[in-house]
């Protein structure tokens, strides 16, 4: 038997012992293989409906969204534009009773939960553990209330767990990012490693925009901070402070990213194995 056929029935088995049958067993859409367990899933909008996509549970913790709300969405990235030059959340423009330019953008990187529930253009973002569901039984269950964030869970322990044991709280302050059209900054909050990763993606989006924000419904007309607020970026020793080594991260794993083929988390990634 060759190396490859015995590596892939590794893999297989892996994805296989990460949950019990009986705790898959009434899930929609349920596929195991590849080290990994993928199963349907979906964020409504009260606007738009339901986005349906493939999520996939790793056993590092790793959750990755392939987005399907429509035929034309590849790897959850697919944008639109009209002929009246108006932004609809992704893949759902076509809902409008207007003449729409099909614009397809492709990605190195699948969507985060986070990412996908901005994507689906739900209301009330930045909950993506109760806004996100799979069918259980026939019914929409939060991924919070399911055996599918274990792994996600138990990694985040893990980390925590890691930095008490070094004697370090790992803190990231606020960062802006500039908006290409109309070279205004916005806040972005570096808490979570949810927050890391939207801050993240748009640092590495050359076309970056306003209407891009994650949190909030943005457009260019919105104020930008004043500048006397800016320089107030969360820093613990220094409500002023203009980076130190106590708000300013050179690479966590809060803030690194295994799936991301950008050089600076392919770097990180490499020297943690080494």
């Amino acid at each position: 038997m060759s190396s490859s056929v015995v590596e892939e029935e590794e893999e297989i088995q892996c994805g296989s012992t990460l949950f019990e049958q009986e705790e898959l067993q009434e899930m929609s859409g349920v596929n195991v293989g590849g080290g990994y367990v993928e199963v349907m899933c979906g964020c409504t909008s009260h606007r738009y409906g339901d986005a349906v996509a493939r999520l996939r549970v790793f056993p590092n913790g790793d959750l990755e969204i392939t987005c399907e709300c429509t035929p034309g969405c590849d790897e959850g990235l697919s944008f639109f534009c009209s002929l009246y030059i108006s932004l609809f959340p992704a893949c759902f423009a076509f809902l409008a009773k207007w003449v729409l330019i099909y614009v397809h953008v492709t990605c190195e990187y699948k969507l985060t939960p986070a990412a996908f529930e901005k994507h689906s253009g739900r209301e009330t973002a930045r909950k993506w553990k109760n806004n996100v569901w799979v069918i259980v039984g026939g019914e929409k269950v939060p991924l919070s209330k399911t055996v599918l964030l274990k792994y996600y869970n138990e990694a985040s322990k893990k980390l925590n767990r890691s930095n008490k044991s070094q004697g370090t709280k790992v803190f990231h302050r606020d960062e802006f990012v500039g908006c290409i059209e109309c070279g205004k900054e916005r806040r972005f909050r570096l808490r979570s490693r949810d927050e890391c990763r939207l801050h993240h993606n748009a640092m590495a989006d050359p076309n970056w925009k306003c209407s891009d924000f994650p949190y909030d419904k943005m457009t260019c007309e919105a104020e930008e901070e004043r500048g006397s607020r800016k320089v107030y970026k969360g820093c613990t020793r220094s409500p002023t402070c203009k980076g130190c080594t106590s708000c300013v991260c050179f690479g966590c794993e809060l803030c690194r990213f295994s799936d991301c083929s950008c050089q600076t988390c392919v770097d990180f990634t490499s020297n943690v194995k080494a």
